[in-house]
């Protein structure tokens, strides 16, 4: 932590964190960039910890973001989001901090680093060397961006691994960092925040400049795993959203059981003034995930967009959330998903080639039609963790017969396995609302 208001409590968190607490010193005044450079620190104050760009108070209000749309997100209220690497293969990075500062937001810039569970070896000096010295010009290149707040180094280092050399190499990126880039706050976001795994980072990598937790249902008990890991300087929360794949009951074939949009919308609203704004004292902001879509375990799973780019309501919440006012056209609301008469979690069995009708109940909040899409998709049979690319199970070709609105008749698909049903109610606007069925073919 970096630039306190009194010498007591520079004193404190030079127990904490050693040299890394004047890692983000004053801007030199020949410095050429000192116009432009947003300039990022975290202070100690009688209201408890906040983060300051260029001497005022910043709350972070923002989203996890790598493909979703900048524009969207600011024009909801947002303030700030969060990426995972540099270069993401469509958008260079000072692409993205161009586009973020046009749009008036702040940036906290992920720095790829190797996972252990993916193979990188940490007893590998060479590969430490050369992902050093690859970072470092990622830095160098981005430094001076006055969108950029802070990096984030790697993204759940701890998720299957165990060499806690990892921490070793995080605190020297850190380090050189600080060399480098004096103006910007370092951090690292952990999948958890054990006692043993906290205390290990505070010992090995104490350079950085506060630390991040990524947490799902978990989040919701955010306040005692802070309590209980002994974790008293500021925390930035940059992953929360849905309920995870891994947090839900599952089919008796091991299908999750994913919510419907709404309640997730209704979830995204409870963890986030129950476990996250309550904590304003230590926790500097949050970046909710993902504005955007992506696949995992289902093309629904955690984007707060549809496949095809439509608002769910989860984005209307974080609206009211970040402005304290409702978009004037919100998002519409599931009832229930019912197959052959049967929900999701009443493990649904069909026979190949029969003919079954599904219900999908939903109503616009403004009273406004809806229009019902359906899609049938195999289950997806990946084994990937945290967050690893997944690729789109199949699409079946499937007739649907249409009745009263939100009602139809589909025919089984002929092979025998497991598949999903999934049902979308768009309004007349950008938004829609979704549920799924698993289902198996017999």
């Amino acid at each position: 932590m970096n630039r306190h208001h009194s010498a007591a409590a520079l004193a404190l968190l030079l127990l904490a964190f050693g040299a890394g607490v004047a890692s983000c010193g004053a801007l030199p005044e020949d410095d050429p960039t000192s116009s432009s450079v947003t300039r990022s620190e975290v202070r100690r104050t009688d209201d408890g910890w906040q983060l300051h760009l260029d001497g005022e108070p910043f709350h972070v209000r923002g989203a996890a973001l790598e493909f979703g749309s900048i524009e969207s997100l600011a024009a909801h209220g947002a303030n700030s989001f969060r990426t995972w690497r540099t270069e993401n293969g469509r958008r260079s990075g000072r692409e993205v901090l161009d586009e973020a500062h046009r749009h008036g937001l702040k940036v906290t810039m992920g720095l790829d680093v190797g996972r252990e569970r993916q193979g990188f070896d940490y007893g590998d000096a060479d590969a430490v060397a050369a992902q050093l010295a690859r970072i470092r010009g990622e830095v160098e290149r981005l430094k001076d961006h006055p969108a950029l707040i802070l990096w984030a180094i790697g993204n759940e280092l701890n998720h299957h691994a165990t060499d806690p050399r990892v921490w070793d190499a995080v605190n020297e990126i850190s380090l050189m960092i600080h060399e480098v880039d004096p103006h910007h706050l370092t951090t690292t976001p952990l999948s958890s925040l054990d006692p043993e795994l906290v205390s290990t980072v505070q010992l090995r990598a104490p350079d950085l400049d506060l630390l991040s937790v990524q947490m799902y249902a978990e989040i919701e008990v955010l306040p005692e795993r802070i309590a209980a890991s002994g974790w008293d300087g500021p925390l930035l929360v940059t992953e929360w959203g849905a309920t995870g794949y891994w947090e839900v009951g599952t089919t008796d074939w091991g299908a999750p059981l994913e919510n419907d949009s709404s309640t997730k919308a209704d979830l995204y609203g409870e963890r986030y003034r129950g476990s996250i704004a309550s904590q304003r004292s230590q926790v500097v902001g949050s970046y909710v995930f993902l504005w955007g879509q992506k696949q995992e375990r289902t093309p629904t799973w955690f984007g707060m967009f549809t496949p095809d780019g439509r608002e769910t309501e989860a984005v209307h919440v974080m609206h009211e959330i970040w402005t304290g006012a409702w978009p004037a056209d919100r998002a519409p609301r599931v009832q229930r998903l019912l197959l052959d008469g049967r929900s999701a979690r009443d493990g649904v069995r069909l026979m190949a080639g029969e003919s079954y009708e599904a219900t999908f109940e939903a109503e616009d909040p403004e009273g406004g039609p809806l229009r019902f899409r359906w899609q049938v998709m195999r289950e997806s049979a990946s084994t990937a963790t945290g967050g690893d690319p997944e690729r789109e199970p199949s699409t079946v070709a499937a007739s649907f017969v249409p009745g009263a609105p939100g009602h139809v008749t589909f025919t089984a698909p002929g092979a025998p396995g497991a598949y999903r049903l999934f049902a979308y109610a768009d309004d007349e606007g950008v938004s829609t609302a979704h549920a799924n069925i698993p289902f198996l073919v017999e």
